[in-house]
C-alpha cells in the first residue's frame, strides 16, 4: 500500500464526483406498471431539513427476488428492475424520494417471512458511518405482525419504521436524534 489509513472523517458536504448514480432516484424505469414514490424529510434532532443528506435503497421486486446487477444468482423477472436508488444530495432542501415498486416478502432471520420492506442507508454532514434502517409500509398491518425484524423493535418505536401512504404513494420521514428518532440498525 503507497499511502497508510487515515482516520474517520465527518461525511459531506457531498462532491459531486462519484455520486451521481445514472438511474438516480429510479429503482423502476420510468413509466413501470404499479410504479409508486416513496418520499421524505431527512430532519436533525432539533426538527430541521438536513440539506446535503444522502439516501440509498435496496430492496426486492414485488416477487421478492433481487436484480442482479452484476450478473450472479437469479435476477428479477420484473424488466428493468434494479432495487437501488439514489436521492437526496441533488434536491438540498431535506428532502429526497424514490421511484420504486412495493417489494414482496424475502426470507428472514430462521427462513420467516419478513415483511415487505426496503432497506435504507442514510449518510449526512455529522456521520461518521452512515445510519441504517427500514422502510415498512403501514398498509401491510398483517405482514408487520408477523415480521421478525419489526417485533424486534420496541412497540413504541416501529411507527417510526412505517411509510405512510399519501394519494401519490408514500412519506417516509427520517429523524436522526431526538424525539421521535428514525429506528436504526446495528449492521
Amino acid at each position: 500500500m503507497i499511502f497508510a489509513t487515515t482516520p474517520s472523517q465527518t461525511v459531506g458536504p457531498y462532491f459531486a464526483i462519484g455520486l451521481p448514480w445514472e438511474a438516480g432516484p429510479h429503482a423502476v424505469p420510468p413509466g413501470t406498471p404499479g410504479a409508486i414514490r416513496i418520499a421524505g424529510v431527512v430532519c436533525d434532532g432539533a426538527g430541521q431539513p438536513v440539506p446535503d443528506n444522502l439516501i440509498e435503497t435496496w430492496q426486492a421486486d414485488p416477487a421478492g427476488r433481487f436484480a442482479d446487477l452484476h450478473g450472479h444468482g437469479g435476477p428479477s423477472a420484473l424488466e428493468g428492475f434494479r432495487g437501488f436508488a439514489r436521492s437526496g444530495f441533488e434536491v438540498g432542501d431535506g428532502s429526497w424520494g424514490i421511484v420504486t415498486v412495493k417489494p414482496g416478502a424475502v426470507p428472514g432471520p430462521g427462513g420467516a417471512a419478513q415483511a415487505p420492506h426496503i432497506a435504507v442507508s442514510v449518510f449526512a454532514r455529522g456521520l461518521l458511518h452512515r445510519c441504517v434502517t427500514r422502510i415498512y409500509f403501514a398498509d401491510e398491518e398483517a405482514a408487520n405482525a408477523a415480521d421478525p425484524v419489526l417485533a424486534s423493535v420496541p412497540a413504541d418505536r416501529r411507527a417510526t419504521l412505517l411509510a405512510q401512504p399519501t394519494d401519490d404513494g408514500y412519506r417516509f420521514d427520517i429523524r436522526l436524534q431526538g424525539p421521535g428518532e428514525t429506528v436504526f440498525f446495528a449492521v
